[in-house]
């Protein structure tokens, strides 16, 4: 996963997820708040640059305190591939299991793809 930082990058990708609106609302906040001088400490992610298929938000893990607050370790969504998705959440360390987490987003097939991986990875969802 990529982290963007610049600031051409991240209007280019701001432009782009208005154009998928309201699926994109999750990421999009907190791509111009990323954007526009980050006073939350977070940062964006995407799997390739510039044409991406998932853009996932986060707090810095060095702003992380408490492991187990779900409410701090709030991660947000969007994907164009399913299976970007899924690749997203198997196998990298943009999404660390070693902390409990909360993940948003407003397309369908999120609520699986999450159920599957944490099945075979043994792990429970709430």
């Amino acid at each position: 996963m990529l982290i963007l930082r610049c600031p051409a990058q991240l209007q280019l990708l701001e432009e782009t997820l208005r154009k998928s609106l309201p699926t994109t609302l999750p990421v999009l906040g907190t791509v111009m708040t990323v954007a526009r001088e980050n006073p939350f400490s977070h940062e964006v992610l995407v799997d390739s640059w510039p044409h991406f298929r998932v853009v996932l938000t986060r707090l810095r893990p060095e702003e992380h305190r408490d492991p187990r607050d779900y409410y701090t370790n709030q991660l947000s969504v969007f994907y164009r591939d399913e299976g970007a998705l899924r690749a997203l959440l198997e196998g990298t360390e943009a999404v660390t299991q070693a902390r409990a987490f909360q993940i948003l987003g407003m397309q369908d097939g999120l609520d699986k793809a999450v159920q599957e991986v944490a099945n075979a990875r043994g792990q429970k969802v709430e």
